[in-house]
């Protein structure tokens, strides 16, 4: 396992404070933190070495006026590499996005600036996104005479569907602001610091027992991936599991008791 505090990680920072709430920071802001073939293996291992320190939930940031400009096209042209080559590029970038989305850790990423190309298959991994009014997503690939190779087609075209996708990589269609979170790009948009709400977030989620968050955070995603029929056996055989937990006994005592607190908007009426 990583030493999460080694030098070896040049590319990527992380905190993991006394709440087990992990802070994950991109470190090349000045390649509107591109990522490069160094920054995928980080990526594969910090998020490999995470849950086994018991972390609760994860503040993924970058440093710098952008979140992730996607692939690093200056490595890329000089590397000049063979099909088979890129190939296993690819397959390390699904590697380092799979350790993300199927951690069973909550992960919200701050976002800012441009999330674009293999950034926003970067941010398609999380579980929830937070962008400000100057964040940007975009699927340049096509005018570059690229193609997607870090899950776009799964994770990105799950969000906003086929159709938005085809639409974003043939034109360069950008996306922001409300806009974005109404084709499904991210959750929050905000006019504040996204950093702040994502911290919001993930210390709410990191209240929850590990167990409810680890089956939300990761079995939700494999059972998108069954048939309907498996995905249903699944659920309950999760179900059975998750909702018979020892740490669930006392928030199911307190909602019994009418103790716990009622699931309500904001800004309804103080019930009598």
């Amino acid at each position: 396992m990583i030493d999460l505090s080694h030098p070896a990680l040049n590319n990527i920072d992380v905190e993991i404070d006394g709440d087990k709430i992990a802070v994950v920071t991109l470190m090349r802001g000045s390649k509107r933190n591109a990522l490069d073939a160094a920054t995928i293996e980080e990526l594969v291992a910090v998020f490999l070495a995470l849950p086994r320190e018991g972390v609760r939930a994860v503040v993924l940031r970058a440093e710098g006026d952008h979140f992730c400009a996607g692939l690093d096209l200056v490595e890329h042209f000089k590397k000049d590499r063979s099909p088979a080559d890129f190939m296993h590029v690819c397959l390390r970038w699904h590697e380092a996005f799979n350790k993300i989305e199927y951690s069973g850790i909550p992960v919200i990423a701050a976002l800012k600036g441009a999330v674009v190309g293999g950034g926003l298959e970067l941010a398609s991994s999380v579980h929830i996104r937070v962008a400000d009014q100057g964040t940007y997503f975009a699927l340049p690939e096509g005018q570059r005479g690229l193609f997607t190779g870090g899950g776009a087609t799964i994770r990105v075209a799950g969000l906003v569907g086929k159709a938005r996708m085809i639409d974003m990589m043939l034109t360069g269609r950008i996306y922001q602001g409300q806009e974005a979170v109404d084709v499904g790009l991210c959750q929050y948009l905000i006019d504040g610091n996204t950093e702040d709400k994502a911290f919001e977030l993930a210390r709410a989620a990191a209240e929850n027992p590990p167990l409810s968050n680890f089956a939300i955070c990761s079995a939700i995603s494999h059972l998108q991936n069954m048939s309907p029929l498996d995905a249903s056996y699944a659920e309950a055989v999760l179900a059975g599991v998750v909702n018979t937990q020892p740490a669930s006994r006392d928030r199911l005592e307190a909602f019994a008791n009418k103790t716990a607190a009622r699931v309500k908007p904001q800004n309804s009426k103080k019930e009598n």
